[in-house]
């Protein structure tokens, strides 16, 4: 068995790579990361070789970003994209016409504060969100990295976030 520090050297970077894929945020995918190798120091006993050090990893990672999310939902912390989808979930609702006067006026609330949002804040969150570009294509699109597009639609969710209450919406 590798010693742990050698383990967190050889892997961190790795899993930190993928919890930025799946958190779509730099800083609390540093986060997770730490969180992930206290969880595998606990639970070191439970790996049996069977596959690759990286994928045990990964897949602690993974469940860590779960109980995150679980976490987050708890204390009524309510997303950007949480909202934009409530708003636009209108079609599923046209039997009921209070929910969908709500849903209607929500989404225009956000869409609202997204024209306000300076460029290429507004664009890249556009993009991201209505058309499902990927962090590659939206790079691509402004002739900047992949990193770029992911840390700018990071922060233009952060801008809307300090924008829209939703306790208002």
């Amino acid at each position: 068995m590798e010693d742990l520090s050698d383990i967190y050297n050889s892997y961190a970077d790795e899993v930190k790579r993928f919890l930025i894929c799946l958190t779509s945020n730099v800083d609390l995918a540093e986060e997770l990361t730490q969180e992930t190798f206290y969880q595998a120091v606990k639970s070191i006993h439970r790996y049996n070789g069977k596959c690759k050090m990286s994928v045990w990893l990964c897949q602690i990672a993974k469940h860590t970003y779960y109980n995150y999310l679980k976490k987050e939902k708890h204390s009524n912390n309510i997303s950007v994209e949480n909202m934009m989808q409530m708003g636009m979930d209108i079609q599923s609702h046209e039997e009921q016409p209070d929910v969908e006067i709500v849903n209607r006026n929500t989404l225009i609330s956000i869409h609202k504060e997204i024209h306000l949002l300076s460029e290429p804040y507004r664009e890249i969150f556009l993009l991201r969100t209505s058309i499902s570009l990927s962090f590659k294509e939206i790079g691509e699109i402004f002739d900047k990295s992949e990193n770029w597009a992911r840390v700018t639609y990071y922060r233009a969710k952060l801008k809307l976030a300090e924008r829209i209450d939703p306790y208002e919406l």
